[in-house]
């Protein structure tokens, strides 16, 4: 690119991977650790599921290597440990989420970035600063894609899952960091640019159920580091990429982005430490309906007080958590309670484990227990006017109860916990990671991973966390 040409934009966007610890502030640097240890709890959580087993198996059958970790599945190839480890990652609906953009990164760009990093023997000092310009750029694509006029993402009311899409570039972007000496820009914007062809996701089963969300993840952090590959090995991307004729913007926003949101303030303002730690195991829309109900739980209310329960929420959000209604309140299993409306009334009025829901109040056997559902029976979701002011900055939720004994509770929860108005502490998210781990890692093992991922900074190899999650047993289907 000569001088007078203009940088396109996976150029710009490229620059963030030069940018090294020293450089990093220091709020984005450790909240990069703390996602990295959110993730691998997560990623340990969910080897328990039925569908991580059946992807366990996939991932064998592509063939064995020495390369790096699948948490579940063995020592596999780079590519299928990132494949692998980002579907644990998305698929109990417990990563972190972006505002406004609803998009969860760093379940695709982490796992890419252990999986390189592992076969590389990275230090922390440049793993660090290469996971947090993934997030930065995956971040801000999404927010490209937010219309500010409706308050909405533009990618979701194409049906498409940012989170994926966005996330393997994202992914490619920190993975492709991690090659060479030092992290080349140039290498990084081709990588980009050819990860923006393997980008996919359809967002239908938030809707009407199906498993394959949990897949999206571990295709975009796949999807990232092949393309990280392919650049390092001399394949190029279009250095219009994004913004061309025929390229990201055009392809999946039909033309229509926000450039300042993708461009501005690069390198200086971070967007990394405003994305918003989930304190539950479910569907982020649904979390003020849990803290509603919590709170009127605390203050006297049991579910046999309950005749009818009104749950408002931003309008677009009714379509993902109370549509079709009759399936809300009566999801089959516990992955369709998360999305659910009428099951978070439930999770906050019979109460929950952990921060205030855990992993066991999601099981098949709750969501189908006659009891929530004659709660849930009595639950209407729509659209509130108070929520839509906020939407989609938070995820807001209003209560309104009619009780047997002709009361009227009304109960509003505006802003979401574990972000920035009101953030998780790490002790929080500590306590967090050891509930996610508990079921898998022995004690001294999750003390040690602990410890070692929030030091992740001043880590000579990268490979030391891997090899301690490596002796995870083999998920194997009953």
């Amino acid at each position: 690119m000569s001088a007078s040409t203009p940088m396109g934009h996976v150029a710009r966007l490229a620059t963030l991977t030069t940018i090294g610890t020293a450089e990093l502030p220091d709020a984005v640097a450790r909240s990069v650790e703390l996602r990295v240890l959110d993730i691998v709890g997560l990623c340990l959580a969910a080897t328990r599921l039925e569908t991580s087993m059946a992807v366990a198996e996939v991932v064998r059958q592509q063939g064995t290597s020495d390369k790096a970790t699948a948490i579940g599945a063995g020592r596999t190839s780079v590519a299928s440990a990132a494949f692998m480890n980002g579907v644990l990652a998305h698929s109990l609906d417990y990563d972190d989420t972006h505002l406004p953009s609803v998009l969860h990164p760093s379940a695709s760009v982490v796992p890419a970035v252990l999986a390189v990093a592992e076969e590389l023997g990275v230090p922390g000092e440049r793993l660090v600063p290469a996971i947090a310009a993934g997030l930065e750029i995956c971040v801000r694509l999404g927010m490209a894609g937010y219309d500010r006029a409706t308050g909405n993402s533009i990618f979701f009311e194409h049906g498409q899952h940012a989170t994926s899409i966005c996330g393997a570039v994202g992914a490619a972007a920190a993975a492709a960091a991690l090659h060479g000496p030092a992290p080349d820009a140039q290498l990084v914007a081709d990588a980009m640019g050819i990860a923006v062809s393997m980008a996919s996701g359809v967002i239908e089963a938030n809707r009407t159920g199906g498993t394959v969300k949990r897949i999206h993840c571990g295709w975009a952090a796949q999807s990232g580091v092949m393309a990280a590959q392919l650049a390092a090995a001399g394949i190029t991307g279009p250095p219009t990429a994004l913004e061309g004729r025929f390229g990201f913007f055009q392809a999946f926003l039909r033309g229509s982005y926000d450039e300042a949101a993708l461009l501005d303030g690069l390198g200086v303002e971070w967007e990394v430490p405003s994305i918003f730690f989930k304190p539950y195991p479910a569907n982020h829309f649904t979390h003020t309906i849990v803290d509603a109900a919590r709170r009127l739980r605390a203050a006297g209310l049991r579910p046999e007080d309950v005749e009818s329960v009104r749950v408002g929420v931003p309008t677009p959000v009714v379509r993902t958590v109370g549509e079709p209604l009759e399936a809300k309140r009566a999801p089959l299993t516990g992955y369709q309670a998360q999305f659910s409306a009428p099951y978070a009334v439930a999770v906050g009025l019979f109460g929950g484990g952990g921060l205030g829901a855990c992993l066991d109040d999601y099981s098949d056997a709750l969501a189908t227990h006659p009891a929530r559902r004659a709660l849930m029976a009595t639950v209407h979701v729509e659209g509130d006017a108070r929520c839509d002011k906020v939407f989609p900055h938070q995820f807001p939720a209003v209560l309104t109860v009619h009780t047997r004994d002709r009361r009227v509770l009304e109960e509003a929860v505006l802003v979401n916990r574990g972000g920035p108005q009101d953030p998780l502490s790490e002790d929080e998210l500590c306590r967090k990671f050891r509930g996610n781990s508990a079921a898998v890692l022995e004690p001294h093992v999750s003390t040690e991973v602990e410890r070692r991922v929030l030091s992740l900074r001043e880590a000579t190899n990268a490979r030391a966390i891997m090899q301690l999650l490596s002796s995870v047993p083999t998920a194997v289907r009953p």
